[in-house]
């Protein structure tokens, strides 16, 4: 196993506009970045597939205002250590825990988008007792992250065909990186109900002069995280009808956009309704309190959409709990 440093890829990256910081975990090197006030409630921000910590750049100033934030690098993502071979959900969410304890050192809010709230449910439910004070998921691939899923559609029926595309044309680690040979066969592999939306996709689209390389958020990810997820080896000893069964923390869940296509019962979105509900009657029957949000015409991330609305979403839920 060839683990990769932040210093590996140095060229990787470029600047942001808040200085980041390492902790070191054991197996891995986390990457994370602080804003507001020291004395104010802790909040963990943990990012979706593909996307690091600067995801959130745009909304950290107005959570800042009022926690303590911290948004992180998860392993295989951003400036933190890249580890073939061990990326599930019960990894990822040990990390966070290690990180709870060293990097921010007391009881917090944590709240993850896409694959980051399930992990976020995974905290909720699998985190020292008392180590999470609330949780909220964003939009979160509940069951749909899943190759055999308690409900709904599976992850095959789903964004795992884009994954498994991503994996085959990137390779893991980025050991084959042809971008190009991924923007021409997009087109021919995703079924046509998940092209709609993606520019550069479709059948004899031209690529655009201006398409030099991936975006930022790609180069700094790991695209066996997208070959885990197509497998079921990222959600393997983690079933997450179980896992929502012990909730242990409040929980606020939104849903955004979705869509089941007629015919071929693709899910366009992240989790589909009978998901969400499901999981919803999980939390509760642990015997916590949720309070579903159901934002339709909202895209899959929120917080970069619209930061705004979705700092003073967070901010009222952690309220309400007072």
């Amino acid at each position: 196993m060839n683990v990769s440093e932040a210093e590996d890829r140095a060229d990787t990256f470029v600047r942001h506009g808040h200085p980041e910081r390492t902790v070191d975990l054991g197996e891995v090197h986390m990457n994370y970045a602080v804003a507001g006030d020291p004395d104010s409630p802790a909040l963990l921000l943990v990012p979706g597939q593909s996307e690091s910590w600067w995801g959130y750049e745009p909304a950290l100033e107005r959570l800042a205002e009022h926690f303590r934030t911290f948004a992180v690098d998860l392993r295989g993502q951003g400036r933190s250590t890249w580890t073939p071979g061990r990326y599930t959900l019960d990894n990822f969410g040990n990390d966070l825990v290690r990180f709870i304890d060293l990097a921010i050192g007391r009881p917090t809010f944590v709240a993850g988008h896409s694959s980051g709230g399930v992990l976020a449910a995974w905290l909720s439910a699998y985190a020292r007792p008392a180590q999470i004070r609330g949780a909220v998921y964003e939009d979160p691939p509940l069951f749909s992250s899943e190759t055999e899923p308690a409900c709904g559609p599976s992850i095959r029926q789903g964004m795992g065909p884009v994954f498994a595309a991503w994996h085959k044309w990137l390779g893991d680690q980025w050991s084959i990186g042809d971008w190009h040979g991924l923007r021409r066969a997009l087109s021919d592999e995703l079924p046509p109900v998940l092209l709609e939306g993606m520019p550069g996709t479709r059948p004899n689209e031209p690529e655009s002069d201006s398409d030099t390389g991936p975006p930022q958020h790609l180069r700094e990810y790991d695209p066996e995280w997208a070959g885990a997820f197509v497998s079921g080896s990222v959600t393997a000893g983690c079933d997450q009808a179980t896992m929502l069964s012990r909730a242990r923390t409040p929980v606020l869940l939104t849903h955004h956009f979705r869509r089941l296509d007629a015919d071929t019962g693709q899910l366009l979105g992240a989790v589909a309704d009978v998901q969400a509900q499901r999981a919803c009657r999980l939390i509760e029957a642990a015997g916590q309190p949720v309070s579903y949000r159901s934002l339709p015409e909202m895209p899959h991330s929120m917080h970069a959409t619209d930061p705004e609305f979705y700092a003073r979403t967070v901010v009222e839920w952690v309220k309400s709990l007072a």
